[in-house]
C-alpha cells in the first residue's frame, strides 16, 4: 500500500514563541488578503481597516456597542466549552439561548410586579434550568441510545425558533402590534438596568467565567469532563459514571447558554425576539475552539469577535460595503485565524525514499 507523500503529525509540545509566530503570520496574511479583496472592491483597505477600528473602539457609545456584543458571546462560548471539553459536540447552543430567553421572558411578561430582588434571580434560574433540561434531552438519548449529537442539537435549534414564532404570534402575542405579530416590551421591573453605562449582564459574565473556570480546573467534576473526553473506555475503567457525566456537563452547558439568552432579552432587547440568538450560538463554537477550550483565553477572543462583527456593520454604512461583501472580509480574516491553529497543533511530515522530512 502507498504511503501519503504528506501527512500531518500532531505535535506534543509547541514553544509559546513558535505558537505565537504562527498566529501573528495568520493575522498579516488574513489582513493582506482582506486587503486585495477590498481593493477588489475599489477601496482603500488602510481607510476600511481604520474604520473597522473606530466603529468598534473610536468613540464611547461605539465600544459600549462592542462590549454589548461581547457580553453574550462569551457567556455562550463558556457554555459551549463545558461540553466540547468531554468531547460532546453541543451545536444546539442557539435553541438553547432561545429556550432560556422564553423561560425568562414568561416571568418578565406576567411577574414584573415582583420586586427586581426577587425577579431577576428567578429569571435567572429559569433560564438556566430551561435550557439545561432542553439540553438534557440529547445528552440523555446520546448516553442511552448513542444517537448522534452534533445532529440532534442542531435540529432543536428550529424547534426552539419555532416555539418563539407560536407565542409572538399565539399566546404572547401584544395586543398593540396589530397586524404585526411581536411580543410586548418588558416593564421596566423586567429590564436590566445600567452599570457604568453597560446592563449588568457584563457581572454576569465575569463571574460565569470565573466559576467555570474553577469548575473546569480545580473541581473533581472538571476532572471527569478531561478524563471522559480523552477516552470513555479509561472513565469507565476508573469507575466514573460515564453517562451520569454525559447528562450532568451537558445540562451546565446548555443552562449557560440559558443565561445568555436571559441577559440578551431583558437586557439588549427588553423583549423576546426570533433575533435573541443572532447566531452567536453558532459564532460561540469558533471562539470556543479559537481559545483552545480555555475560559480565560475566550474573554479576549469573544472581545475581538465583537469587534470583527461590530467594525464590519459599520463599514457597511461608511463605504457602502455590502453585507454580502462584509461578511466575505470576516471569512477571510477567520479562514487564516482558525488555519493557524492546524500547524499550531501539527507539523508536516514529508517522506522521501523512506525519510520523513519535517515541516
Amino acid at each position: 500500500m502507498t504511503k501519503p507523500v504528506i501527512r500531518a503529525v500532531q505535535r506534543t509540545d509547541i514553544a509559546p514563541g513558535v505558537a505565537f509566530g504562527f498566529r501573528a503570520l495568520a493575522i498579516g496574511l488574513a489582513l493582506c488578503t482582506g486587503g486585495v479583496f477590498i481593493l477588489l472592491l475599489g477601496h482603500n483597505p488602510f481607510a476600511v481597516y481604520g474604520s473597522m477600528l473606530r466603529g468598534s473602539l473610536g468613540t464611547e457609545i461605539a465600544l459600549t456597542e462592542t462590549i454589548k456584543m461581547t457580553i453574550p458571546l462569551l457567556v455562550t462560548s463558556l457554555g459551549v466549552t463545558l461540553a466540547f471539553r468531554m468531547r460532546f459536540w453541543n451545536i444546539g447552543a442557539e435553541g438553547q439561548i432561545c429556550i432560556g430567553a422564553i423561560a425568562a421572558t414568561y416571568f418578565a411578561l406576567f411577574h414584573a410586579d415582583w420586586p427586581g430582588w426577587v425577579l431577576f434571580p428567578v429569571m435567572m434560574t429559569a433560564a438556566f434550568v430551561a435550557a439545561g433540561l432542553w439540553g438534557a434531552i440529547p445528552a440523555v438519548c446520546k448516553a442511552r441510545f448513542g444517537t448522534n449529537e452534533t445532529l440532534f442539537t442542531l435540529m432543536m435549534n428550529y424547534l426552539a425558533l419555532y416555539i418563539i414564532q407560536f407565542l409572538r404570534e399565539g399566546p404572547w402575542k401584544d395586543p398593540a402590534g396589530f397586524n404585526y405579530p411581536k411580543i410586548a416590551r418588558f416593564a421596566q421591573s423586567a429590564q436590566m438596568k445600567g452599570v457604568l453605562g453597560i446592563h449588568w449582564g457584563w457581572i454576569v459574565a465575569l463571574v460565569l467565567l470565573v466559576l467555570v473556570y474553577l469548575y473546569m480546573r480545580r473541581s473533581k467534576q472538571g476532572y471527569e469532563i478531561d478524563v471522559v473526553g480523552q477516552s470513555e473506555n479509561t472513565a469507565r475503567y476508573a469507575g466514573m459514571n460515564v453517562s451520569k457525566i454525559i447528562v450532568r456537563t451537558m445540562v451546565f452547558s446548555a443552562g449557560i447558554c440559558g443565561l445568555a439568552g436571559m441577559i440578551q432579552a431583558a437586557g439588549a432587547n427588553r423583549t423576546l425576539t426570533e433575533s435573541v440568538a443572532g447566531g452567536v450560538g453558532f459564532t460561540a463554537i469558533t471562539v470556543a475552539w479559537l481559545s483552545q477550550l480555555n475560559p480565560l483565553a475566550i474573554l479576549p477572543v469573544s472581545f475581538l469577535f465583537a469587534m470583527l462583527q461590530r467594525g464590519s456593520g459599520f463599514i457597511e454604512s461608511i463605504f457602502g460595503i455590502s453585507n454580502a461583501a462584509a461578511a466575505v472580509l470576516q471569512g477571510v480574516l477567520l479562514f487564516f485565524m482558525l488555519g493557524c491553529e492546524f500547524f499550531v497543533r501539527f507539523r508536516l511530515t514529508v517522506r522521501k525514499e523512506g525519510v520523513s522530512v519535517h515541516a
